[in-house]
């Protein structure tokens, strides 16, 4: 494998792929999001890139674990017993699969994320 293997976000020119959540899980607002995948995995269980999403809220339920880094924007993530936790620039976390509660944006937001799906 060469250096030209090594994925740059900086320099890579990934195509964007806009979505929203299914209307179900819609809280509140029109939280549309984009997300750039700048790299997966041949064997589909490992992805980064970056994530943008607009202001509203929505249900979550994580079957990956998820590396993030915000670095734009505040979010607040609830759990589902209601306790909450305030992300904002600069801010690196990870949530682990399983998790399940809310994602809510509070202004545009953008993070760096790294997936690991278990299989």
């Amino acid at each position: 494998m060469s250096i030209a293997s090594i994925v740059d976000f900086a320099q890579v020119l990934t195509e964007a792929e806009r979505y929203r959540p299914a209307a179900e899980k819609i809280l509140k607002g029109e939280p549309d999001q984009a997300v750039y995948n700048h790299y997966a995995s041949p064997c589909g269980q490992f992805a980064a890139g970056v994530w943008e999403g607009e202001m509203g809220q929505w249900t979550v339920s994580y079957t990956e674990h998820e590396y993030c880094e915000i670095v734009q924007g505040v979010s607040v993530l609830r759990d589902q017993e209601g306790n909450a936790k305030t992300l904002r620039s600069g801010d690196r976390f990870v949530i682990p699969a399983g998790f399940k509660g809310t994602w809510e944006v509070l202004e545009p937001c953008r993070k760096i994320y790294v997936l690991f799906e278990q299989k």
